[in-house]
């Protein structure tokens, strides 16, 4: 009974049958985000540089056994391994989106999760097909906090700069493409312990802060901050929002510039 009301308030729980492209999925916020959509009745189309962390990742979703459901078997297959170098040129990131989308036939859904270019060059050759099949679609581009126009830090020229450009580039994604019924959104995340952040989350003074200026006091993980947001974009209930920018971040960055001396 509990799961048939969760499911009633939460339909994007269930994403049966939706294919869906995630990019920089060797590892990180892009491998959560694959396993997540699997469990979620997705089919995945996981695509970086690293194809033997591709394989091993699909692999690991292929043998999952899912509610009401039995494992994959070779021939179909939940996830789908493609090789994808978002420094190639365009043309070769073309023939990469052209295999992925040949793997299930079409892309419901993209997550761009690997830098400013990838997400530009994947978007443009995921939404042409898009487009040509009059099939309308949702793409979610994973940005930053650091791109955002406020609690700036020295030292992030680079990233923030990049990130800032994904924002941009998602409003006017979103104009040029609504009239072709494709989605175009983005979350950016703060601070979510990783591989990458382990260490750091570790720390003594990173507890410190989150204790004293982080509005809801701690930090959060991936999943469910990140994979729940993702779902939800992806899911047929959101058809309605384009063009936003979703801050996932505890409300760290709602102050502005820290004030570490009231630390």
């Amino acid at each position: 009974m509990a799961n048939q009301v969760s499911d009633q308030l939460e339909p994007w729980r269930d994403l049966d049958g939706k294919v869906v492209m995630v990019t920089g999925a060797s590892s990180g916020l892009g491998r959560e985000f694959c396993i997540d959509l699997a469990i979620a009745g997705c089919k995945v189309v996981a695509a970086a540089r690293r194809i033997d962390r591709l394989k091993t990742l699909c692999e690991e979703i292929n043998k999952m056994t899912l509610p009401g459901s039995a494992s994959m078997d070779s021939a179909s297959p939940r996830a789908v391994a493609i090789e994808l170098d978002v420094t190639a040129d365009g043309a070769a990131i073309g023939e990469s989106v052209q295999k992925a989308w040949d793997a299930f036939g079409r892309i419901d859904s993209l997550v761009n999760n690997a830098g400013v270019r990838g997400t530009w060059l994947v978007s443009k050759y995921v939404c042409t097909h898009m487009r040509d099949t009059n099939q309308g679609g949702s793409i979610i581009n994973i940005s930053s906090i650091a791109g955002l126009n406020r609690g700036e830090l020295p030292g992030g020229l680079a990233y923030a700069s990049s990130k800032a450009g994904v924002n941009t580039m998602t409003k006017v994604m979103a104009l040029e493409l609504g009239p072709h019924k494709i989605r175009v959104n983005s979350i950016s995340p703060g601070l979510f312990k990783s591989a990458i952040t382990e260490g750091l989350m570790e720390k003594d003074w990173l507890k410190t802060v989150a204790s004293k200026i982080v509005p809801l006091r701690r930090y959060g993980t991936a999943n469910p901050a990140l994979t729940a947001l993702v779902r939800y974009l992806i899911h047929d209930s959101s058809e309605y929002i384009s063009g936003n920018i979703f801050i996932v971040d505890a409300g760290a960055t709602l102050p502005g510039i820290p004030l570490f001396s009231s630390l």
